[in-house]
């Protein structure tokens, strides 16, 4: 079944198909061949006929980490007009549930080294998609805990892919190491579609280690390597790291990069990271070429992109977001005023400066310091100033008196609570102050390089 049913993601993978055939499209981690172009199609036709059964709009969630056959379930949800949602293999049992029950999933896609096709152990409606059927559905919980899914038509994934291969120049003389996970957003289109649309290879890896990430980036001689900053961190603190002659671009998303971890980098393997700003409703937003020491620096607006301050008169401001690559909606609720239309409208604060823009927090972020508000990236920034910081995180939590108040985890060395708090009484005005300091070992992230400053806020209380 080798139709292109008129999708444009179909119609751009036969035209890869047909130039690459015998080529090496997906790498293991010690630069074997797993799969060809034509490897990626028999598999695909192989799901198709699996998946016969299933009716035309309906859900199935791939949950199968980096596995090979990726692109091949993708491809073969595509020919039969089944919404594909992605799910990572860490979720939650809860969440899943709450996943398959919003989406109506009908079958879902599940296995290690074997790939199944499973039902749902209860039987979801069939979802009416109207004219506008989705080809994804990207999970998000949004600014809450509830989950949501933005629904994608495969021309808007395209225009993401075009947009940030376009922007980075990343071409077919590339070898993309992919260990951010398929699942997530940034790994879709930095990794996935890539590979489908322009026939980008991938070398996969399911590792989560970084000793056995920098080893796979060597031994598969990989150019181009979409990461996070805790990983790049983790590079910079190891003894003996191999050499990475073939790296060539270095690219770091799903949370701010330090300026002290991109020099540090930069002075050990002699590459420069940069940075790339992006969400799940639209894909990348803004992209850093030249690297600057500032905290939270994200570059200029990427190709295809336009960006238009929602408060132009002030310096920081909420912005829009104009692509081609913007989500139709979310689903099941929509909510226009923030995406539709070809609009999004991030929860992000933004600054604008002469080089580009800088990320200064999140409208959800500010801390009300009685009637006062703050914004978290400023406190951090001066945080990390001080001598000994390595890296630090500020968060409200409740208090009886003021509302809110300020707290911290630090990552630092040499350093008391009492001096740390001197530096910042010094520099900052008295509300801006953290009331508490907690020192760790490592800023807590999920898989994504994210951390949650809701979930420290449950997690460090204020002693009442």
């Amino acid at each position: 079944m080798r139709t292109a049913l008129g999708d444009p993601i179909l119609e751009a993978w036969e035209e890869t198909r047909e130039k690459n055939r015998r080529r090496a499209a997906i790498l293991d981690t010690e630069g074997k061949t797993a799969r060809t172009f034509s490897g990626i199609e028999e598999r695909a036709e192989h799901f198709a006929a699996e998946l016969k059964a299933i009716e035309p709009g309906n859900v199935v969630a791939i949950q199968i980490g980096n596995h090979p056959d990726w692109p091949s379930l993708f491809l073969a949800c595509l020919r039969r007009k089944l919404v594909v949602l992605p799910l990572e293999q860490t979720i939650a049992e809860e969440q899943r549930k709450s996943a398959f029950q919003i989406c109506n999933v009908v079958a879902a896609v599940s296995g290690g080294r074997n790939v199944q096709i499973l039902p749902p152990e209860k039987a979801a409606a069939t979802t009416n998609w109207g004219e506008d059927p989705p080809s994804l559905l990207k999970l998000t919980s949004g600014t809450t805990a509830a989950p949501r899914a933005i629904r994608f038509r495969s021309a808007q994934l395209l225009a993401d892919c075009e947009n940030i291969c376009e922007t980075m120049g990343i071409s077919q003389r590339d070898l993309n190491f992919g260990v951010i996970p398929i699942s997530h957003s940034y790994g879709f289109s930095n990794l996935l579609t890539p590979l489908i649309a322009r026939g980008i290879s991938l070398a996969l890896s399911n590792d989560r280690i970084p000793r056995a990430i920098i080893d796979g980036l060597a031994a598969t001689r990989a150019s181009v390597f979409p990461g996070m900053p805790v990983l790049y961190q983790s590079f910079c603190e190891m003894s003996e790291a191999p050499s990475l002659p073939d790296l060539r671009l270095c690219i770091s998303a799903g949370a701010p990069l330090p300026p002290e971890t991109a020099q540090a980098f930069s002075g050990k393997f002699g590459r420069e990271i940069h940075s790339f700003y992006g969400a799940s409703e639209c894909g990348g937003i803004c992209y850093v070429h030249k690297a600057q020491p500032v905290p939270g620096f994200v570059g200029q607006a990427m190709s295809g992109v336009e960006i238009e301050r929602v408060d132009p008169d002030n310096p920081v401001s909420l912005i829009r977001v104009r692509s081609r690559a913007v989500a139709a909606g979310y689903f099941p609720e929509p909510n226009e005023d923030k995406l539709g239309h070809g609009i999004f409208v991030p929860d992000d604060l933004l600054e604008k400066t002469q080089g580009g823009y800088r990320i200064v927090g999140r409208s959800s972020d500010l801390i009300n310091v009685a009637g006062k508000k703050v914004h978290p990236a400023e406190v951090e920034a001066e945080i990390l100033r001080c001598q000994g910081v390595r890296a630090a995180i500020v968060f409200g939590r409740e208090s009886e008196r003021r509302n809110e108040e300020i707290a911290a985890c630090v990552v630092a060395k040499g350093l008391s609570e009492r001096e740390l708090l001197g530096h910042c009484r010094a520099r900052l005005s008295s509300w801006q102050v953290p009331r508490r300091i907690y020192f760790v070992d490592a800023i807590p992230v999920n898989e994504r390089g994210k951390t949650s400053r809701r979930e420290l806020a449950r997690r460090y209380p204020a002693v009442r």
